[in-house]
């Protein structure tokens, strides 16, 4: 599984630097014009890389409607059943009498909320007026970075565990935030710009091992009301850093006390027991698994 969630990650921030070249290629291709004489509607400029989604979505929902079939799992399994409410009640019981389930909540609210912090403040936190930075560019070259994380966590997968790689992850994005917060400047662009690359590496490494972890913690039963439980104080992170409205050096020490909050959470969950539904052999056949 970790080797499947290294390659997945990896594939995907791979398509994800294509994407970045294209939007800075037809941003810088296209003038931003109105699409009229006083029409309100314009095109071109920074406008022209969401037109490109555009046309990747209808390429996208073209060939899912076509070629994806829906993956049922076994039928025969024990699934997520009963109502909407029953399935929130049983996951937020677990969630109240199982620590690690409860702390590994603490853990992706934690990161990701810092994360989608850092996603709203480096545009600002690298403009300059004497270049204007090429946002595709730079997304792309962060997208590279994401995918070296991934990739050393496919070749690491086997050797670390996924609370081991999460440490050193967190180690890691509090040094980079912690720099972030000192030198956040016009006079530092470079530095600033290496501690987001290395953050981004951070990120490439984060969810291959935390996707593997959330497997061993959370039962297949009630995974999917499980993990739309997590994204509950995972938003309410994100909204509360953008509703304060404080300064980006502010928002970047918070992003490093986060990060050290999950650093403590992932060091106070215990060891996780092997998930039988992992590995469905005999006991005779497990002394392979």
């Amino acid at each position: 599984m970790s080797y499947m969630f290294g390659l997945m990650f990896t594939a995907m921030y791979a398509v994800a630097i294509v994407a970045g070249l294209a939007a800075q290629a037809v941003a810088d291709g296209f003038t931003f014009a109105p699409i009229s004489a006083g029409s309100m509607i314009h095109t071109g400029g920074y406008c022209a890389p969401f037109d490109l989604s555009i046309i990747c979505l209808v390429i996208g929902m073209v060939l899912i409607t076509f070629l994806w079939t829906e993956n049922y799992g076994d039928q025969g399994g024990e699934v997520e059943s009963g109502s909407m409410l029953d399935n929130i009640k049983d996951a937020g019981a677990l969630l109240c009498s199982d620590r690690n389930m409860l702390l590994l909540c603490v853990v992706v609210s934690c990161f990701e909320g810092a994360m989608f912090a850092f996603v709203f403040n480096w545009t600002p936190a690298l403009d300059s007026t004497a270049i204007p930075p090429p946002h595709g560019v730079i997304f792309a070259l962060f997208m590279m970075s994401c995918m070296i994380g991934s990739s050393v966590s496919t070749i690491i997968g086997n050797r670390w565990k996924p609370s081991l790689r999460l440490m050193g992850t967190f180690l890691v994005g509090i040094s980079c935030f912690g720099v972030l917060a000192f030198v956040s400047s016009q006079s530092f662009l470079m530095t600033s710009f290496v501690a987001f690359l290395t953050f981004e590496f951070c990120c490439g490494l984060y969810f291959p091992a935390v996707g593997v972890l959330k497997s061993e913690v959370v039962p297949e039963n009630i995974r999917g009301t499980m993990y739309n439980i997590y994204r509950v104080p995972l938003n309410a992170v994100v909204v509360g850093l953008l509703l304060s409205h404080i300064s980006m050096v502010k928002c970047f020490m918070l992003c490093a006390m986060l990060l050290t909050l999950a650093l403590f959470s992932v060091m106070s969950m215990t060891p996780a027991k092997q998930n039988d539904e992992a590995c469905p052999l005999t006991k005779k056949e497990k002394t392979g698994c």
